[in-house]
């Protein structure tokens, strides 16, 4: 008797602690979403992505003008936080700062030095050679197709004791998701819950604080500790 062989259905792995164990949250209109039950972040299937060049269509719609009062004070979110943890003079870099980069414009307003990174509007590599006290990566995350190699390449632009903040819309109850503003961003490719944070946090050997809604704080200490290597992340 002749059987036909089975083919094993085969899940994408999590893109961000890099574990096989992931499931099905939701599929809408075509694109499915699926759930890491280790790290807790959602992520769009990779199969369901848009190309680069649909991305950077998308992006050009984006109408982020750097006179807006209303941007600027979006953005104080996580400028007025981050402001009081720095020391006068400190350098900076503005990663995935977008076309205009208005948060760069209000910390050298501060006093600080900022450099501007965006794989799209200010690829200049030679900036990621550097060394930093602080990384600022607003509306960013969200667009992260390999968020393990970021936040690794993230922390290692770290000086000791030095402070990365972060803000993007932080996932709350699964029952909401479908419908949510932030998903249908068609750019928005992975969402993170407060713990998925502290997960990153941990993994990248670094301490996490939630100053307010949606705006993360991460420093690495003076002393790193030594973390072990861990699948997935460089």
């Amino acid at each position: 008797m002749n059987y036909s062989k089975s083919r094993k259905k085969t899940c994408p792995p999590c893109p961000l602690c890099c574990t096989s164990a992931t499931r099905t949250l939701v599929s809408v209109n075509g694109r499915d979403y699926r759930r890491c039950d280790q790290c807790e972040a959602t992520f769009l299937n990779p199969k369901n992505r848009l190309s680069r060049e649909e991305e950077y269509a998308q992006y050009l719609l984006h109408k982020n003008n750097t006179e807006d009062r209303r941007y600027r004070k979006f953005l104080s979110r996580l400028a007025t936080p981050l402001l009081k943890r720095l020391v006068p003079g400190s350098s900076g870099l503005d990663y995935g700062c977008g076309p205009a980069p208005l948060l760069a414009a209000m910390l050298t307003e501060a006093g600080h030095n900022m450099r501007l990174f965006d794989p799209f509007f200010h690829p200049d590599q030679s900036v990621l050679n550097h060394t930093y006290d602080f990384i600022t990566c607003t509306e960013t995350i969200e667009h992260f197709h390999r968020p393990a190699r970021e936040f690794s390449r993230l922390a290692g632009m770290l000086r000791p004791g030095g402070w990365m903040g972060v803000m993007t819309c932080f996932q709350t109850e699964d029952k909401l998701f479908s419908s949510w503003h932030y998903r249908r961003d068609p750019t928005h490719v992975i969402f993170y819950r407060e713990t998925t944070l502290h997960h990153i946090a941990e993994r990248s050997g670094l301490s996490c604080e939630i100053p307010t809604k949606d705006v993360a704080l991460m420093q690495k200490p003076v002393y790193p500790k030594v973390i072990p290597p861990q699948e997935g992340w460089e």
